[in-house]
Order: structure tokens, then sequence, then C-alpha cells
């Protein structure tokens, strides 16, 4: 057994919160800072047409019950489901209560600000459906809204859809998200411009791919107490940029509570760009991607009591994520446990359980430059157990990554020590702190390629 001593290093140049103040330029400007920094507070608000800013704390609002068998609503698929939300989004919010049961969907859930999605627990399940896919017959150009398929006979009219293509013009990957709302035999109208080329020599198709419940630019949402399965054994690959079982783009105020997400080709619960998102006990499992995906920007994530099991990287922070909490998760028998890097700072990792992870526990990617890594951030209180293979490293810092603090975590090898390594820091990276650390059960606890003075 060995225990890490402390390095005497000055906290203060890894840590702490900067505050950047910005001077108004105009005197306009200056005046209404002044005036909000003055302002009475509002003891008693009333709904007033027009003020977002403040509203009463109503007690009740709708409840619209959707149902196989008994329910407001009746049906067992996306669009029973989707017709609920529309309704309780046109009253101003409220919430959207499934019952138990399997509900097939063909096309996504789209979720409007002010609904919280209510399930009945585990047996309130959304289930993916197996994927239909054809080739263009026809070339269709950016300002088109419609399609030409080989094959149009697996596709209906409210069908989510997925394009995919090589760009002609410089050979990345082009996806199209739509919904189809007409047809005629293999003709389809989209909902939207398909705002890309979609030619023949750039191998375009169709899959009737999505995300099983969606938003983009919404607030205040929640998401509680169900089931969602991508069934992955029937769907192709779309990953958690464009989808997930949860796929949230450039929204705010949202809770993810209590939600199974499984069985997806691709990401369970993913988040892009999108500000105080609270993900707490929830199960995400059995995914081709990314367990939990703070995506690039979001700020202010908290990750919390959640079992992220058997998918690619359990935790992945993504570009940019700040100021973020991930605590007492459990991470278990995915590749990677948790993956932090491309100018994710500030963020707290702290008493999770890492466990039987594929190739390393704990990895700060090595990015493009120090100006691109991952910096001070704290890692501390967490158990990291069993990870790799015989030559694998538990905690694995690359590239300029510094700042880094590790403080009280128990790294532990329960098999036979081999080639395995404790934690180890690349050549390049920089100053850490790490204090009352205990590694255990490794052939080598430390392995520091970094130059010394």
């Amino acid at each position: 057994m060995s225990s890490l001593s402390k390095i005497n290093i000055d906290r203060r140049i890894f840590f702490g919160s900067t505050t950047t103040l910005l001077a108004a330029t105009a005197t306009s400007i200056a005046f209404e800072n002044k005036a909000l920094v003055n302002a009475p507070e509002v003891t008693v608000p009333r709904a007033t047409a027009g003020d977002l800013a403040v509203e009463p704390d109503w007690k009740e609002k709708l409840t619209l019950d959707v149902g196989i068998s008994k329910g407001d609503i009746l049906g067992n698929d996306d669009k029973a489901i989707q017709a609920a939300i529309d309704y309780v989004s046109r009253l101003g919010g409220g919430t959207v209560r499934l019952s138990a049961g399997t509900f097939n969907l063909r096309n996504a859930i789209h979720l409007n600000s002010n609904i919280k999605l209510l399930g009945s627990g585990a047996d309130t399940i959304l289930l993916k459906s197996p994927m239909v896919k054809s080739k263009l017959l026809l070339d269709s150009d950016w300002y088109d809204q419609e399609i030409t398929l080989q094959d149009g006979s697996g596709f209906k009219v409210g069908d989510g859809i997925c394009l995919r293509c090589k760009n002609p013009h410089n050979g990345s990957p082009t996806v199209i998200k739509r919904t189809v709302i007409a047809k005629s035999g293999n003709r389809f109208k989209l909902d939207k411009g398909l705002r890309d080329n979609l030619w023949l020599l750039s191998d375009s198709y169709a899959a009737n791919l999505f995300p099983l419940i969606t938003g983009e630019f919404i607030q205040n949402i929640a998401i509680e107490n169900l089931c969602i399965d991508g069934n992955r054994e029937n769907n192709e690959n779309l990953d958690g940029n464009y989808a997930g079982c949860i796929f949230l783009q450039d929204c705010s105020k949202v809770n993810i509570f209590k939600v199974v997400a499984r069985n997806n080709n691709g990401d369970g619960i993913s988040w892009q760009i999108c500000h105080d998102v609270r993900v707490e006990d929830c199960f995400s499992h059995h995914h081709a991607g990314l367990g939990l995906h703070p995506g690039s920007g979001s700020q202010r994530p908290i990750i919390k009591s959640n079992l992220v099991k058997n998918n690619d990287i359990g935790i992945f922070f993504c570009w940019g994520v700040k100021y973020g909490l991930a605590e007492n998760n459990v991470c278990e028998q995915n590749r990677i446990g948790i993956s932090i890097g491309h100018r994710d700072t500030d963020n707290l990792i702290t008493s999770n359980q890492i466990k039987q992870s594929g190739r390393s526990g704990l990895l700060f990617r090595a990015e493009r430059g120090k100006a691109f890594a991952g910096h001070n951030n704290t890692i501390e209180k967490n158990t990291i157990e069993n990870s790799g293979g015989s030559d694998a490293v538990a905690i694995d810092v690359e590239g300029e990554t510094q700042g880094l603090v590790f403080n009280q975590n128990r790294v532990l090898e329960k098999r036979e020590p081999a080639k395995r390594v404790g934690f180890r820091f690349g050549p390049k990276t920089g100053n850490m702190i790490l204090n009352s650390n205990t590694i255990e059960g490794f052939a080598t606890s430390i392995l520091d390629q970094r130059k010394k003075d």
C-alpha cells in the first residue's frame, strides 16, 4: 500500500472563480443598471400581460392524462403524447402524465417550455420503432422542402426522419432532422426546408431516426419517472450531437429525475448548450455512445446519484462545460468512466464510484493544446476501482492539462498488479495538487512523465 504525499503548491494558482466586470459604454445602460440595484423587491407578484420576469406561484396548473386504455387522451404512440403536450402548452404549461404501458414512437416527443412529462414509473416505456431506410432517387437542393426516395413504402406521414450524406463540397457528414408532413408515392414533403444539398453523388439516404424526447430553445421543463428504450438492435447509430433517448439543444432550467434511458444506438441523455440542467436518480445503460453527455457550452450541470452502466463512456464532459457538479454517481463497466477535456473547467467531481472501466476510470483528454485543455477541476473523495486491462491507467491526465486538485480519492486495483498504473501525468501536463489520496494494488502508483526542473 502506498499513499500520496502532499505537494506544497499554492492553491490560489489553480483555483477560485473569476469575475469579469464589464464597464457600461452608454449612459443609458449605466442608468438602467443603477436603477435595478436600487429597485424594491417584488413581494406581491401579479400576473401582468407581457411580464415574463415575475409570476405568482400558482398552486394548480393543467394536467392531462395520456393512457392506453383510459385517460383524457387515449393512444399508445407519439401522436397521443404530442397532442397532450401541445394542448397543455397552448394554455401556458402544466403536466402531461403518462400511464403505465408501452408507447411506440415513430417520431420524437417534442417538448415545449413550462412542461412536465411525468410517467408512472419504469412500466411507462417509450419505445423507438424499428428503423426503415431508403436511398434517394432524385437530387434535392438546399432550398427544397421535399425528397424522393427509391423505396418509400416504410415511411408514413408524421414520421421523424434523418437525412444523411457526405457533403459534396468537402466530404464532411451532413445530418438533417425533419418530419414527414405529406407524401405522394415515393415523394415526401418535409416540415422545413433542407438547407443542405442532398445529391445522389453524395450517397444520400433517409432513415426514420430521431431522439425519443427532444426540445430546442425552451426552458422550465421536467422529464420524470419513465423508461426510454432506443431499440438499439433495430436502429442505426445516430450520435449524441443529434440524438439520444433524451436530446436537448439550447435549453435552460431542466430537471430529469428517475428516468431509465436504455439500449440506444447513440447516447442515453445528451444536452447541448443547455444551462442549469439537473440529472438525478437516473439509470442510463447499454448505449453505443455516452451514458450522460453534458454537451458543448453547457453551464452549471448537476449530475447526481445516477447509475451509468455498460456504455462507451459513462459521463462525458464535452466542450466548455463549466461550474458543474458530478456527485455520488456510480459509473460501472463503461469503456471510460468519466471523460473531461476541451475547456471543461471549474467542475467538481466528488464522491463517485467508478468501477470496472474497460480502459480508464477517469480521463483528462489531450485536446489540441494548453488553451483547449480541461484545467482547474477538483476531483475528490471518489473511489476508482479495477480499471482496464493489464497495462491500464486508472486516472490518466493527458495533453497540457494543469491545475487539477486530487483530494482524498481512493484509487484501487484488486486484481493482480500486472503493468497497471494508478495515476499517469503526461509529458506536457502542468502543476497539480495531490492531497491525501490512497493508491493500492498497482505496479506503479504514480507514473509522472513530466520533465523535472
